[in-house]
């Protein structure tokens, strides 16, 4: 063995490897899919898996689900890297796989790693054995199948999406490993910080193997004290991650002062201020889209119609990020909040349906004019509806589309444009219709 040979020490391996879960209850999260009850938990109790393809990013647990299915099947488990396996790698599983079929009565899964990155022929390959039932395809995946893996393929597999874990599986995850004396750090008297897990939770990104792996350095990378305990503080753990952290708490102050500094900082027309706490909010892990939904409540409460095109961009920002994610979804986030920041303001129509709703809810409701009524088939032989609709001017029938008549019993003003960007089109267009 020489030095860069593979040890076959379970010890030497990373935590996040040792810490793999072995049964189905050891898989922290992924509930919608292998909870009690769900489909790929019965497949799996049942012995009846098919192929399957598992969609999620980095670090769910979709080589450790790949592992569990195994070991539950008592299967034999072949694994391959896409970026690395060839087609002669595949050829070779495959001969393992009818030997233990036809010689050993026993079942083979092949799981493939990154299926995304094999090519159309590597793909085509896989079609006869997974057809024939030689083998158990298991692909895992960070893209869509549906846009980068062979339809043919797709059509003979279930597709299981897997979410980032929750902070909450983080936790359970790195408390497990510091209670585990067979596979995890349970043996060492690590005394880690509730405010050092609570951050490893948050900056993590849903990321299992990140935490674990900051853990383990963490912990290695750090002296015992004369009892023989290892402290891991916020330093440590900030050290450790690459990554400092914030005060920030989602649920809390900071979460609301910060979104309000924000939507302020557009309002207020200061772009670079925007930026800043987009940033923040970024950095600290905040949903998105509910970034995306403030942005667009902002382009048409403060814009409003100074620039209709605000709100245009703030709706398409939030659809890219639902489409793209993060952290390029960051890209589309800067560039509506800074439109929105640089444009002219107007809150009109925010005031305008505010003093609308409070005139509705406090005086009498108006009745509808006979003439902007619908009028009914046969009305006319019913009394009291003779005159539904009757006397309606159609607009467009006037050369410029506007004739004058009444829309409401009694005249309220609740639209008040301002001399402001589009705006003052509006209202010099309004005005002049009204010869006001």
């Amino acid at each position: 063995m020489d030095l860069f040979s593979a040890n076959d020490d379970p010890s030497q391996k990373p935590l996040a490897f040792r810490m793999s879960p072995k049964s189905l209850d050891e898989v922290v999260g992924q509930k919608e899919i292998i909870g009690e009850g769900k489909l790929l938990r019965r497949l799996i109790l049942s012995d009846k898996i098919t192929s399957i393809i598992l969609y999620g990013p980095p670090g769910v647990g979709k080589t450790a689900i790949a592992r569990v299915i195994a070991n539950t099947t008592k299967s034999n488990f072949e694994w391959l890297n896409a970026a690395t396996a060839s087609v002669d790698d595949i050829r070779n599983a495959s001969k393992k796989a009818r030997h233990n079929k036809y010689l050993n009565k026993s079942k083979t899964i092949l799981f493939l790693d990154e299926i995304h990155r094999f090519n159309k022929l590597q793909q085509d390959s896989l079609l006869p054995d997974v057809e024939e039932g030689l083998l158990t395809l298991i692909g895992a995946t960070t893209e869509n199948p549906l846009f980068y893996v062979n339809s043919a393929l797709v059509s003979r597999s279930q597709i299981f999406e897997l979410k980032p874990l929750s902070e909450d599986d983080i936790r359970e995850l790195i408390n497990r490993s510091l209670n585990n004396k067979e596979r995890g750090l349970g043996n060492l008297k690590v005394k880690l910080d509730e405010e050092a897990l609570n951050f490893l939770a948050q900056i993590s990104d849903g990321d299992g193997r990140k935490a674990l792996s900051a853990l383990e350095l963490a912990v290695l990378s750090t002296l015992p004290s004369k009892r023989g305990d290892i402290k891991i503080d916020i330093a440590v753990a900030q050290e450790c991650i690459q990554k400092k952290a914030l005060v920030y708490d989602r649920n809390g102050n900071e979460h609301y002062d910060t979104i309000s500094a924000f939507i302020k900082s557009m309002r207020g027309s200061d772009p670079d201020a925007t930026l800043y706490y987009l940033a923040k909010m970024i950095y600290a892990g905040e949903d998105p889209r509910f970034i995306a939904r403030r942005i667009v409540i902002c382009a048409s409460e403060d814009v409003g119609n100074a620039d209709p095109l605000a709100l245009v961009i703030a709706t398409s920002a939030l659809q890219a990020v639902e489409l793209v994610g993060m952290p390029e979804g960051r890209i589309p986030l800067a560039q509506a909040a800074v439109y929105i920041a640089s444009a002219p303001k107007s809150n009109a129509s925010y005031v305008g349906i505010n003093e609308a709703l409070k005139e509705v809810e406090t005086n009498k409701v108006q009745e509808i004019p006979d003439h902007l009524k619908n009028k009914i088939k046969g009305g006319d032989e019913i009394e009291g509806m003779k005159n539904r609709g009757k006397g309606y001017k159609y607009s467009h029938d006037s050369k410029d589309g506007f004739v004058e008549q009444s829309y409401m019993q009694n005249k309220k003003k609740f639209y008040m444009p301002k001399d402001v960007g589009y705006e003052k089109k509006i209202k010099a267009r309004l005005a002049g219709l009204k010869n006001e």
